[in-house]
């Protein structure tokens, strides 16, 4: 962050805590309900988000003294659309069988809250370079997020991460498995999700109210 300035650096860092776009302003909890049983395609869509707002910002900043107000929101629709084609067709290219399990999730990027949000919010109203990092950091605070559910729901599910077994082989009763450990079925299904996004928001909330009252 050093060639960064403070004010600049801050559109990264505060996105990632302090003012995290899932567990403060509670935007784009849909996506870190439905695909984050896996820790893989958790990090894929993390991925695909930072690329769509970050381009996607660059984008609107280029054109926000030229675009129609009129129109804006179609215009806003478009580039993004365009982007979330392009991350689709990378993934049929290149991991067709995760593209497969995210299927309509991809797609359903382009209905991200936060993406639009970012868009009207900053992007119409700042230059490139500031609208580059905003897009990066909101990202980035939205797939921690979704990484950190997928991290417990997988491991706590499926007794895997990234589809590697960490703790043990439940067939042949290794590992934890050999004192009694079973993996917990409910995890893997959409209502875990939503518990464990309901208690990293009321960390967060606990911690950034803590440091309040200490100021």
């Amino acid at each position: 962050m050093a060639l960064l300035s403070k004010k600049d650096a801050n559109l990264i860092l505060d996105p990632l805590a302090d003012n995290n776009p899932i567990t403060i302003q509670v935007l784009g909890i849909c996506s870190a309900l439905a695909i984050t049983a896996e820790l893989k395609a958790s990090v894929v869509m993390a991925i695909s988000v930072i690329f769509v707002m970050g381009i996607g910002n660059v984008v609107i900043s280029l054109m926000r003294n030229i675009m129609p107000s009129k129109i804006r929101i179609i215009v806003q629709l478009v580039v993004i659309a365009a982007l979330v084609i392009v991350v689709d067709q990378v993934l049929k290219a290149y991991a067709y069988d995760l593209s497969k399990t995210l299927s309509v999730f991809v797609g359903l990027i382009i209905t991200n809250c936060i993406i639009m949000g970012r868009f009207e919010a900053f992007a119409l109203g700042n230059g490139i370079w500031r609208s580059f990092l905003d897009g990066i950091g909101n990202a980035l605070g939205y797939g921690v997020i979704l990484i950190m559910v997928g991290f417990f729901r997988e491991l706590l599910g499926s007794g895997t991460l990234f589809g590697i077994p960490v703790l043990g082989d439940p067939i042949a009763k290794t590992g934890l498995y050999s004192i009694g450990y079973e993996n917990n079925g409910f995890m893997i299904i959409p209502p875990a999700a939503l518990i464990v996004v309901g208690v990293i928001i009321w960390v967060q909330r606990s911690r950034n109210r803590a440091l309040i009252e200490e100021a």
